[in-house]
């Protein structure tokens, strides 16, 4: 590995590390510690989108898009965690940012160490196929894993569902390069050292907390994707 490139892994690691833990309290102890942290959040995705966005032609419908797609997924988020029973919306919300952190990083080390054929060329050239593969791996093996950590049983349901959304994660992901590409921007800021941006950080969490929430409210607000 190139001294540029260890640079970089040592850089992001090193934010990762500063990030995590606080991330990982607020959604721990609830109210009003993760409320506090989405709307931090939204406030510095906004100020992102208008950064991307401000050579838009048609300026007023992409900040109407962008409002919703920053404010649903948070709120979703929010929903998810401060629901009727708290202890479910903790054990979910963790759940969830511990399968789309694994999916990223499955994403990155298979398409790095196995490379092949490309996902989207057109919109990411980095992601592949195999990329995909090793998302849906490890978002299932860590969704599997931080179930049985709290001492859900449902272990093939729990590792179906999150290689589902482990993949919805990098839908997401897709997404937010293909607007990026659009307004010919590499990072939607420069705010976290070997990063990028926010939203280059949870781009895939705002489709991932968007599709559980939806799933939670077609069962009718049971968030007990598990027994």
């Amino acid at each position: 590995m190139a001294d540029s490139q260890i640079r970089i892994l040592l850089t992001r690691t090193l934010s990762a590390l500063v990030m995590i833990p606080p991330v990982l309290a607020a959604i721990w102890y609830g109210s009003p510690y993760f409320e506090i942290l989405v709307a931090v959040a939204i406030v510095i995705m906004a100020w992102e989108w208008l950064g991307m966005t401000s050579g838009a032609a048609n300026r007023l419908g992409w900040l109407a898009f962008g409002g919703v797609y920053i404010v649903a997924p948070s709120l979703a988020l929010i929903w998810l965690r401060t629901g009727e029973d708290p202890g479910m919306g903790r054990d979910t919300v963790v759940w969830l940012f511990v399968l789309v952190w694994a999916a990223d990083i499955g994403a990155y080390a298979a398409g790095r160490t196995i490379g092949g054929p490309k996902l989207a060329p057109a919109i990411s050239p980095n992601k592949t196929w195999a990329g995909l593969f090793g998302c849906i791996a490890a978002s299932a093996a860590a969704g599997v894993a931080t179930a049985d950590y709290f001492g859900h049983t449902d272990l093939y349901g729990v590792a179906m569902i999150s290689g589902f959304v482990g993949m919805l994660s990098q839908a997401g992901d897709l997404f937010e390069s293909s607007v990026k590409r659009r307004f010919d921007r590499k990072d939607s800021s420069h705010l976290i050292p070997g990063h990028g941006g926010l939203l280059d950080r949870v781009d895939g969490l705002l489709a991932a907390a968007f599709a559980v929430a939806l799933i939670g409210y077609a069962n009718e607000g049971n968030m007990a994707l598990w027994p």
